[in-house]
This record gives structure tokens, sequence and C-alpha cells, in this order.
């Protein structure tokens, strides 16, 4: 009885342009570790198959879920050697050892942005179609039939020089292979190319896709990736998510406030942990959002929380330091009101501070 569907993700040691990159560290994971875990994650397979010639990257694969059953030859190891003949010696291998698919995936071991969902969906496009394949694919960011190439003397000369004055967004939308996965209905024929009639391509969008074959296409890579997984590689951020959801607390001058202050890393002792409270007076109003605001200290002293800078001399610049603006999404609520009479105090030494002293 045929099994319904593999995975074989292929990998061969020989990179030239980067060196080992199936396997460099990439934000803390080899490179093809991302292939594997997002196809064990997608649950479609009965079995995720790294081919490779190289112990190294075996190990790895084993490490992150993988099988490994053969050492690829060496005659399907050198740089001429097409995906296609690597993925026949595969099923062969599997074949003579009694497993037959109706389905096999490949998925390249440089796919670090790769997503479970349009995994799926490829599966489940093919296997509701009389298509051959599905795969993975994405916009052009540009008009391609604007593009030219360049003459033997330099000179440029357009691939269609009809649409020389055409605007781009009047001309037809064109796609290409993005790179990441390939599912084959293995009881299908086909003797049409892969970007033919018998293919589905599975749009991605484009910040979801970069080839990784030279540095600069890895340093776009992990540009890409850090900004999709910025929860994980920026701590505040879900904080700051959180802000900009909250619905403002209304407010005047006078009030002292609890607003978020980020992490707190000294011995205050309000918010400790991943979110650190202080209050703040609020000292102008710009508007119902925005206002200027002076930090108090959180802690108590007699009973209130004070601000710890002394006023001498009419100046002092630490005072300018601490006060800025604020804007009420931060605000977690409200604490009490400072009386007039020293919210009155403050403004005064705050205007001897930031006030510019009359021309004389």
């Amino acid at each position: 009885m045929k099994k319904d569907a593999v995975c074989i993700i292929p990998a061969r040691g020989g990179s030239k342009r980067i060196p080992k990159k199936n396997i460099k560290d990439f934000f803390g994971k080899p490179l093809i570790a991302y292939s594997i875990e997002v196809a064990l994650k997608s649950e479609l397979f009965d079995k995720v198959i790294v081919s490779t010639d190289d112990e190294k990257i075996a190990s790895i694969a084993k490490k992150y879920g993988a099988e490994v059953p053969f050492v690829r030859p060496k005659e399907l190891s050198d740089d001429f050697t097409g995906t296609g003949a690597v993925i026949s010696h595969a099923l062969k291998f599997l074949e003579e050892n009694g497993e037959n698919y109706n389905y096999v995936c490949t998925i390249y071991p440089t796919a670090p942005l790769l997503q479970a969902k349009y995994l799926i969906k490829g599966y489940e496009e093919l296997k509701n179609s009389d298509a051959h394949s599905t795969f993975s694919a994405t916009s052009m960011p540009f008009a391609i039939q604007r593009t030219f190439k360049l003459t033997k003397d330099g000179r440029c000369q357009m691939f269609t020089p009809e649409h020389f004055t055409s605007r781009s967004q009047d001309l037809e939308e064109a796609y290409q292979d993005a790179g990441q996965f390939y599912w084959t209905n293995l009881n299908t024929k086909s003797d049409d190319i892969i970007f033919g009639k018998d293919s589905i391509p599975i749009i991605l969008p484009r910040e979801l896709v970069q080839d990784i074959d030279t540095p600069e296409d890895w340093q776009r890579a992990e540009k890409l990736y850090a900004i999709l997984h910025q929860d994980i590689y920026d701590e505040w951020n879900g904080l700051k998510k959180n802000l900009d959801k909250k619905q403002p607390i209304l407010f005047n001058e006078r009030d002292i406030l609890f607003i978020s202050m980020g992490k707190n890393i000294g011995y205050e002792q309000y918010g400790k942990g991943e979110e650190f409270l202080r209050p703040v007076v609020v000292i102008k109003k710009f508007n119902k959002h925005l206002f200027l605001g002076i930090p108090l200290s959180s802690k108590l002293k007699d009973g209130y929380f004070f601000h710890n800078i002394s006023f001498k001399n009419r100046t002092n610049s630490a005072l300018l330091l601490q006060s800025k603006s604020f804007d009420s999404k931060r605000i977690k609520y409200r604490l009490a009101r400072l009386s007039e009479n020293e919210f009155n105090k403050l403004v005064e030494k705050f205007c001897e501070v930031v006030t510019p002293s009359p021309k004389g």
C-alpha cells in the first residue's frame, strides 16, 4: 500500500560562495534546521529525509528530526547535478526498500522564511486538482516589460521596446520561482516544464522570499527574518504593540500617572520585572494624547512620592533632562493629584530652567 507523502531535502556539502551554507548558523540554528522544522510542523509527511553527501550535515539533520537513510553518491554531489536527479535517486532508494508514495515535496535547505501554511496549501491545491505539481512563487517587484539588457559595448537594449512608454500599472504582472518548495503528484505524468500548464504556483508575499546564494543574499535574509520575528528579537516589541492598542486614559494637569517606562534595571520598587512603571506628574497638556511630564521617584518618603532634584542657583540641567513628552497610551492608571500649591512650586522651578531669560 502506498504511503501518502514524503519530504526530501537535498543538501550537499560543497557550497562555494557561502562555505558550509546549509549548516551555517542563522539566528542560533543551522540553516537547514528551519526547513526540517517547518516540514515536521506541517504534519504532512510520513517521512522527512535529507539527501546529503556530507557527514556533518547528516548529523545535524538527524539532530533536528530528519532521517538520513543513505549517503548520496559522489556522482550526484557535484556542481552540475540538478535537483531532479537527486530526488529521483532518493525515491528509487525508498522504492527499493519497499516504500512508495503518492506525493513528494522537495524543500530546499536554504528556506528559513518558509511557513507551514504555504506548504500545506501547496499540498491541498495539488491533491484537489488534476495538476502534476505545485510550487512556491512570488510576484516580481517591477514590470518586467520595462527591463533591458546590456549590449557588448555596454549600451542598453530593452527586451520589449514597444513598452518603453507604457505605464507600469498598465502592464501585466509577472511572477517568479520562490525557491522554497516543490510538490509533485507521483501518480501523474507531465511532459511540460514545472513553470508550465501542469503546475499551480502558490503565491507567497515578497517579504517571505529571498534566495540565499551570496553573502549579500544572506544578509538580506537575516534582515527579513528579524523583521518577521521581531517579537522574539525585540523583547519590548510585544509590550509596544499592546501599548499601541490601548485606549488612552483621560488626564489633566497636576495628575500623577503611573506610566510604562520599559524594563526595570535598577532598584525602583514599582513594576519589577519585564515592565517598569514610574509615576509622572503632568505639567502641560498639549492635546488629548500628548503632554509634558516630569517623572517622579517611584520610592516613597513619608507617604509621598518625591522628585529627587534639588533646585539651586536657579539652574538645574537635570530637571530639563528629566522632563519629556509622553503619549497617553503609555499610562497604566491614574495614581493621584498633586496639590495646587505644590504643583505651582514645581512649575515655577521648572520654568526657571526651561524659560529663556529676557534680553536686557
